[in-house]
């Protein structure tokens, strides 16, 4: 095997005998253009929404919850699909995530939430994870869409209003640590395992999967 390998990387290394370099060059940077173009389409394909919903675990749960919400429908006709939230815009953030997401296919083909029952068990667990990494990027996906400086607080509620010009303004929280219940359900949380970092949020301690739990200051 060392010594195919050797005899691959000593043809890879001998000049071209037939093609000139002007020609390799340009072949080269074509060839680049095109791996480009159908690497960034197929990640473009992966954030659809029929991508995400496309397995039974997505569409019969979470992204059941998200319909019943205003960032599926509203007035505006504005509509924020899986990842709008669950994936960074910018090049960099968005591959690192997509990395992490591929342990997601590990759990399909194992079978990790394939039955509701399932879910519901690990509901909590999954929903922590998301907290923490929104908490981490200072909710960089809720920021794509929602910016501080352009808010109008006169149109808003007088506790939003509170909340957003303490707490944003001297950035001692971040969107998530109000809005964990935003788009979907929160989680059955057990007696005194409540988030810390919510202020005035209630969380549910009864059935998970009554109410919308939508939190919204």
């Amino acid at each position: 095997m060392l010594k195919l390998l050797k005899r691959y990387w000593v043809v890879i290394r001998r000049p071209s005998v037939h093609f000139s370099l002007g020609f390799l060059t340009i072949g080269g940077f074509i060839g680049g253009v095109m791996f480009w173009g159908a690497f960034n389409t197929a990640m473009e394909l992966t954030n659809t929404e029929k991508f995400c919903t496309g397995c039974h675990e997505m569409r019969d749960n979470v992204f059941a919850e998200l319909k019943s919400t205003i960032h599926y429908t509203n007035r505006s006709g504005v509509r924020a699909v899986c990842s709008d939230c669950h994936v960074p815009h910018n090049w960099t953030d968005k591959m690192a995530r997509k990395m992490k997401a591929s342990k997601e296919v590990w759990g399909k083909i194992f079978g990790t939430i394939d039955t509701r029952e399932k879910f519901l068990d690990m509901r909590l667990e999954l929903a922590q994870h998301e907290w923490s990494r929104l908490k981490a990027n200072d909710s960089l996906e809720c920021r794509n869409c929602h910016n501080y400086d352009s808010m109008d607080f006169t149109r808003q509620s007088a506790r939003a209003q509170a909340m957003h010009s303490t707490y944003l303004a001297n950035k001692e929280k971040t969107c998530i640590d109000c809005h964990k219940g935003i788009a979907h359900r929160l989680p059955h949380i057990p007696p005194g395992d409540a988030p810390s970092d919510t202020p005035g949020q209630k969380v549910p301690h009864g059935d998970a999967s009554a109410g919308s739990g939508d939190a919204k200051p």
